[in-house]
């Protein structure tokens, strides 16, 4: 089975119909996929792998909150072990990007902060990146705006809430392209 990428021409290949909603999609999986290839680029910059950059994100996301992140927290928005948040903390703390500190609020935890050099490595990669954002999502009019977002967050909720639960196919049933296809995970 030919499998196609969004932006060949093929949009229509997961869906039954062609159509706006489809371009809208469309659009929505190149968004993906280049968010994808700059998480890649950036973490190779950086010498570190993704997840260590989505917990520099995270670590960088709660201080601008002002919200105390403790390891346990980290691990849960990571989804993954408090053995590998453990690992990953050690990294990130061997390599000068964050730090653990007491927790302000109870003595007996911990909380991860970014340092100033993991600022000034993310500061330096995104803020043109972020400027150029802002004013691309100036482009849009402001009419539009709040259904821009309110589609966007109804993506996010499909996504977050989509089961991966179905019964796998098996190497001698190959999926039938008659019936209608199913779109890939994203």
């Amino acid at each position: 089975m030919d499998e196609t990428e969004p932006g060949d021409g093929h949009e229509g290949y997961w869906y039954p119909e062609h159509g706006s909603a489809v371009e809208l999609l469309s659009a929505l999986r190149a968004y993906q996929a280049a968010h994808t290839a700059l998480r890649r680029r950036m973490s190779a910059e950086m010498a570190m792998n993704t997840t260590d950059l989505a917990a520099l994100r995270h670590v960088i996301a709660h201080e601008r909150r002002e919200e105390p992140l403790t390891p346990l927290a980290l691990a849960r928005l990571l989804r993954i072990s408090g053995a590998s948040t453990s690992k990953l903390l050690d990294r990130l703390t061997a390599s000068g990007h964050l730090r653990r500190a007491p927790h302000p609020h109870d003595g007996r935890s911990s909380v991860v902060l970014a340092t100033a050099h993991g600022h000034a490595q993310v500061r330096e990669r995104l803020t043109g990146m972020h400027r150029r954002m802002q004013e691309t999502a100036e482009l849009v009019p402001e009419s539009a705006r709040r259904e821009t977002a309110a589609f966007l967050r109804g993506i996010a909720q499909v996504l977050e809430t989509e089961s991966s639960s179905s019964a796998p196919l098996s190497p001698a049933s190959p999926p039938s392209t008659a019936s209608s296809p199913v779109p890939p995970e994203s």
